[in-house]
């Protein structure tokens, strides 16, 4: 397996160089040391790193938070940063980009010191690993939801409260809702039943039921009959963590 490769934005020199050394004694490759946070942006579309270490306090107009942010938004790499700073108002900057980590480097009167080379790895590794977690998940999310968005029935999902979380076209076409305007409605506002004598959407249901011969009204008062199932979502322990309904619309002769 290739080395990941790693980018390091730092501008002080020294600091970056003893960077560079602790990387390469623990296997990763470095793409570029970087001392600005404008030529950090371009060389991580140039280079596209597996990551990057950014110094919070850079040299230029881009402080690090800044560049980072970029980075993440433009090419989807993770950042790491690295400061001599630990305020409360900086942190809470750094926090709100989202970072794959965050190293303070110790200092020692006017000596900067690099962080010890176990913690950097440790950052890294953890950092690497969450990243390609993440972007699997965001892939398979992409990927469920381009089969629901093709798929010829009407699909509903909600939480553990019955409120929407997902409407796949089909859904809004019958209901005449637009997911953007369901998303954290109530199911029974959106999906109205006028008549549910084979049906048991509304009621806590611990197993896959199925409805027939269901009117409901779409927002426009329109009246449709329709026919489907209702089936429980569970997380890993059993508990019910929301409802998914499919249904189609009936055809009349």
């Amino acid at each position: 397996m290739a080395a990941a490769q790693i980018m390091v934005v730092e501008d002080e020199r020294i600091t970056a160089k003893d960077i560079q050394s602790a990387l390469e004694s623990a296997g990763y490759g470095v793409a570029d040391l970087v001392f600005s946070g404008e030529d950090a942006v371009r060389k991580a579309g140039e280079l596209q790193p597996d990551l990057v270490l950014m110094d919070i306090k850079l040299e230029g107009e881009m402080d690090g938070i800044e560049a980072a942010t970029q980075i993440r938004e433009r090419y989807d790499i993770p950042v790491i940063y690295l400061t001599a700073y630990s305020s409360a108002s900086i942190v809470q900057r750094a926090k709100m980009t989202e970072p794959a980590g965050y190293l303070l480097k110790e200092q020692f009167g006017f000596l900067t010191k690099p962080f010890e080379e176990s913690e950097l790895n440790t950052t890294i590794e953890i950092a690497l690993y969450n990243h390609k977690i993440e972007k699997r998940l965001r892939n398979r999310e992409q990927w469920l939801a381009a089969i629901l968005k093709s798929v010829s029935d009407a699909v509903i999902a909600t939480d553990s409260k019955g409120r929407i979380k997902y409407m796949n076209p089909v859904a809004e076409e019958l209901t005449g809702w637009i997911q953007e305007e369901a998303i954290g409605e109530d199911l029974d506002k959106i999906l109205k039943i006028l008549s549910k004598e084979s049906t048991n959407i509304e009621s806590g249901i611990t197993s896959t039921d199925f409805f027939d011969k269901t009117v409901i009204r779409a927002k426009d008062g329109t009246k449709l009959l329709v026919g489907g199932s209702t089936t429980p979502i569970k997380d890993e322990k059993g508990n019910s963590d929301g409802l998914v309904v499919v249904f189609r619309k009936y055809r009349l002769n």
